[in-house]
């Protein structure tokens, strides 16, 4: 009988695949034990699960003898392996949150057992991001509506103060092209042809008349200092006599010394329009002139 039994577990015992040697892998995030045959391994892989040991039993897997080693992991304390009648019993001491992931290499000569936490790695170092940014310090509401309004007003005074500087040099410019050295600020503007009244202050300039000869030049009688000047103005401004004593008192009076210069105004006027510059055409014309002492 006993032969009989010995018979038919022969074959059986031939079938089984040898286990030659195991290695375990500590990593940060799992402990790998990976065990290896010597014939493509085909048996059945059973595990039961209890709250401190994962037991996995190897069916045709055979050992020479026992099998034990102790480890400093955080997933794996200890592991021992023991043959067994038509087995290999591997019992892995283990904490709660472990759990177990076998599987076989493509040609089933290795077989790795997986020992790795029960909730995910990137679960878990999301959830401790999480918790970091939540104690993150943040801009409040008013604070940030506080800047706003702040970068607001100094927009809003950089734009008054560049208006007011444009209109205070402006002003200044303006009144710089109307006021010519020959007027007093402020002096309204005369028509032609009309008698202006002098003033009894030698300091001050005064048109005593006027008139128009084109576009661009006009002839005029200016009182300064007791003394009468007849001036051509236009681009250039001219100097054409002086009158201490007989100053001309009425606009016919003007106009008779305008008549008696006639021929002299229009050489001033030709002189002007010649390719010679007007200073120089002027210092020539105004060296023919006797003035009087």
């Amino acid at each position: 009988m006993i032969r009989l039994l010995l018979i038919f577990l022969l074959p059986l015992a031939l079938n089984a695949s040898k286990i030659l040697s195991y290695n375990i892998y500590d990593r940060t995030d799992r402990a790998d034990v990976m065990i290896t045959f010597d014939t493509p391994y085909e048996g059945v892989i059973k595990q039961n699960v209890s709250k401190s040991q994962i037991i996995i039993k190897l069916t045709d897997a055979k050992i020479e003898s026992s099998k034990l080693k102790k480890l400093s992991s955080k997933f794996l304390n200890s592991i021992s392996i023991t043959p067994m009648s038509g087995y290999t019993q591997i019992v892995a001491s283990v904490a709660d949150s472990v759990s177990l992931k076998a599987s076989k290499t493509s040609d089933s000569y290795g077989l790795r057992l997986r020992f790795s936490s029960k909730v995910p790695i990137q679960t878990k170092i999301s959830s401790e991001e999480n918790n970091i940014l939540a104690t993150l310090p943040t801009k409040k509401d008013g604070e940030m509506t506080q800047s706003y309004y702040i970068v607001v007003s100094i927009l809003i005074v950089g734009i008054l103060l560049l208006l007011f500087i444009k209109k205070k040099f402006g002003l200044k410019n303006q009144q710089t092209q109307q006021n010519s050295w020959l007027f007093k600020a402020n002096q309204p503007e005369q028509t032609n042809n009309q008698q202006m009244p002098t003033t009894s202050n030698d300091d001050n300039v005064s048109i005593r008349f006027q008139k128009k000869l084109d576009d661009s030049n006009s002839v005029v009688m200016l009182d300064f200092a007791q003394q009468s000047y007849l001036v051509l103005m236009g681009s250039n401004n001219i100097l054409l006599d002086k009158f201490t004593d007989n100053k001309p008192a009425t606009q016919e009076d003007f106009e008779s010394i305008l008549q008696s210069r006639h021929q002299e105004l229009d050489d001033f006027l030709s002189l002007k329009n010649e390719t010679k510059e007007p200073l120089q055409a002027y210092k020539e014309r105004a060296a023919s002139i006797s003035y009087e002492a």
